[in-house]
């Protein structure tokens, strides 16, 4: 169940994400989906208008009582900017790392100038007994 819900929701966050067009335009020409009995699964789909998604994921089981299964899943989204600029967006997610989006659109952070990297490099050297709180 929980699969069937992070599907849909995955799928419909693509859509609302990408370029709207008119309905005409964005019929379904191709999709795919295969969720297995492991709770691994996979789907794939494309649209009139270019937008293409896909994804895979595997169920990872709870290491502890304390802990729940989730899903480890990386895929990737495809759309044509109102500019005309090819958005490809690729993602990983799991547990651990949370959602990681990468794509030549996305905004970076300008580098870290050379003294307040090391400021940070000799602040991370100190023993946690010298260090400020």
């Amino acid at each position: 169940m929980k699969i069937e819900v992070l599907l849909l929701t995955v799928c419909l966050a693509a859509a609302l994400a990408a370029p709207q067009r008119s309905d005409a335009e964005a019929e379904i020409v191709s999709q795919d989906s295969n969720i297995d009995p492991d709770g691994s699964y996979q789907y794939s789909y494309e649209t009139a208008n270019g937008i293409r998604g896909q994804e895979q994921g595997t169920l990872k089981r709870a290491s502890s009582p304390d802990t729940s299964d989730v899903i480890v899943a990386q895929g990737s989204v495809t759309y044509t900017a109102p500019d005309g600029q090819v958005i490809t967006l690729n993602y990983a997610a799991d547990d651990e790392n949370g959602f990681q989006p990468q794509g030549e659109h996305l905004p970076t952070p300008p580098p870290i100038p050379p003294q307040i990297q090391k400021a940070l490099d000799y602040l991370a050297s100190l023993p946690p007994a010298n260090r400020r709180r």
